[in-house]
């Protein structure tokens, strides 16, 4: 039940994809003055390493973050995002990158919360040694799932929930529904960003139509693919669906996707879509 392991995953395009996001949305929250709350479903260990036997299984990785570390165009949008990945990696070499909690440890202020939740057994306890020293942080062995029903609403009225579970359970596709639905009932003005794998096209043309039929407005859908399509095994792309997206985050993405695209799939297959999925 519990396999699933970022560390092998850690880095590719997706998690390009995920984390550009996730870093745009943190910064638009830091424009106002009051605090947040970042609340984290699927947090993972926090950081992850490349030279580490699970990233070298794979090698994702060199697909994905390796070929932006180098380069000396990097697009404004990404700014935030890159500038945490050095932070980890400060001679400049890349060995570590970090998990959607490193980074909202880096961008969030002295002020603002982070609630991180994880239950694998393995990731748990580095998670929590990771934010040992971290007062902003609370690290819990729970369900993700069931944070949103016990952490929402923040005591000061603003939140980014990322919502980022592993699909290895087919119940999770209905989960994230279920969950996102628990969430806005009792917290309705947060930012949800969820995000999804496309290994079948057909379940996430479902799960869309089930977020759909829940009433909710204002819900942005955010896909990035390196392949076309395919009844085969496989991610083929990736997404993250924001409900009650920043209002510059449309247009961010819109600028910067062709970039990501031309830079982690020169080859040109796949593709970029922003578009709404309900309107304001």
């Amino acid at each position: 039940m519990l396999s699933y392991r970022h560390s092998f995953h850690a880095g590719n395009h997706a998690d390009v994809l995920k984390h550009t996001v996730q870093s745009l949305i943190i910064e638009s929250f830091k424009i106002k003055e009051k605090p947040f709350l970042y609340l984290d479903t699927h947090a993972g260990a926090g950081r992850h390493q490349l030279t580490g036997e699970y990233a070298e299984r794979t090698g994702e990785y060199l697909e994905g973050i390796t070929r932006i570390w180098h380069r000396d165009d990097i697009p404004e949008e990404l700014t935030a995002y890159i500038d945490v990945v050095k932070a980890l990696n400060p001679n400049g070499s890349l060995r570590y990158y970090p998990g959607s909690p490193l980074i909202a440890r880096h961008l969030l202020r002295e002020y603002d919360e982070l609630n991180l939740s994880e239950l694998h057994p393995s990731d748990f306890p580095l998670l929590r040694t990771e934010f040992s020293r971290d007062q902003r942080a609370r690290v819990l062995r729970d369900d993700g799932f069931q944070q949103l029903k016990s952490k929402l609403p923040p005591k000061n009225r603003r939140g980014f929930v990322l919502i980022d579970p592993s699909y290895e359970l087919k119940s999770d596709y209905q989960n994230v529904i279920q969950g996102i639905q628990e969430g806005y009932k009792r917290f309705a003005t947060g930012t949800y960003a969820l995000w999804y794998p496309v290994v079948l096209r057909q379940k996430i043309k479902r799960m869309i139509k089930e977020l759909e039929a829940t009433g909710i407005r204002k819900i942005l859908q955010i896909e990035f693919g390196v392949r076309p399509d395919s009844d085969q095994r496989g991610m083929t792309a990736s997404g993250m669906i924001v409900i009650n997206p920043p209002w510059k985050l449309e247009q961010q993405m819109k600028s910067v996707l062709p970039w990501l695209h031309q830079v982690l799939v020169p080859e040109g297959t796949g593709h970029t879509s922003v578009k709404w999925i309900v309107p304001e």
